[in-house]
């Protein structure tokens, strides 16, 4: 693995450097680098990478330049570093939400079309942070295919990728994976009031809904049926669960999910403008 260099300290960055050290990769070929002090020496403390508070130097010295700061510094960041340094061929890759690959490449480019840097757009998930984690990659024209294998690599190192050939799927992804875990909290949630209306008290409610949630994912990650399958196995006709899942149709589950990841997707739109 070439040197690595994030861009930020924060939650996603972490979860990446965990997965990388893990898989093998030598400590003293990542750096971080962040403003704040605390989060980056936590990092070189715990896994004994390198740190810094300046982008700069991150970015020289590295192969590889993992962008982990907010969609609303990247564009000043992308600037900073391309003023102060050369990024001939260094690969940037960017898991900001709402920033496109031509907004990385003109600001990294100093506003020229020519010679545009190879940039790799991630759109991960909080689960990563267990390498459980579930990625959309896409790439611009410049990647080559060794960089698409670095990557690759990256991302593998804290769960699942798929590459997706046209950029605007990004987008999507939000919508099925990247902001899905707050859709599975959310229902876990509703849940787990229930159960304290239930009677059970607040440690017995939320091991009832989290065990339950933890053996579903399970059954359908070590299960090849269809996950309508599944869910048909449990649901006996005229039974308990299949009142439950008709109620569940009768108030429209199907379409508030899909209403739901509409509205995800038309906020990444207007986010990339």
């Amino acid at each position: 693995m070439n040197k690595i260099a994030f861009i930020g300290a924060g939650n996603m960055a972490r979860a990446i450097i965990i997965g990388l050290v893990n898989s093998g990769v030598a400590a003293k070929n990542i750096m971080v680098a962040n403003p704040s002090e605390e989060k980056r020496l936590n990092l070189a403390q715990e896994f004994g990478i390198l740190q810094t508070s300046d982008n700069n130097k991150a970015s020289e010295f590295a192969d590889v330049v993992v962008l982990c700061v907010k969609p609303h510094f990247i564009t000043d960041v992308c600037r900073q570093i391309s003023q102060a340094i050369s990024i001939s061929g260094k690969l940037f890759i960017s898991i900001a939400a709402g920033t496109t690959v031509a907004q990385i490449q003109l600001a990294l480019s100093k506003n020229s079309q020519l010679n545009l840097p190879p940039i790799v757009r991630v759109m991960p998930n909080t689960p990563s942070q267990l390498g459980l984690g579930m990625s959309g990659l896409y790439a611009s024209t410049e990647v080559s295919t060794e960089q698409k294998a670095i990557a690759e690599k990256l991302m593998t190192a804290v769960g699942k990728i798929i590459w997706l050939a046209t950029e605007d799927k990004i987008n999507d992804i939000i919508a099925v994976a990247g902001s899905a875990p707050a859709y599975f909290f959310l229902f876990m949630e509703a849940m787990e009031k229930q159960a304290l209306h239930l009677g059970f008290s607040a440690q017995e409610s939320r091991m009832l809904v989290q065990q339950t949630a933890l053996g579903a994912a399970q059954m359908v990650a070590h299960n090849d049926d269809a996950i309508s399958t599944l869910r048909a196995n449990v649901t006996s006709k005229g039974g308990a669960t299949h009142a439950a899942i008709e109620q569940f149709k009768h108030d429209g589950i199907e379409d508030m999910v899909k209403n739901a990841m509409g509205a995800a997707i038309a906020r990444a739109e207007e986010m990339a403008k």
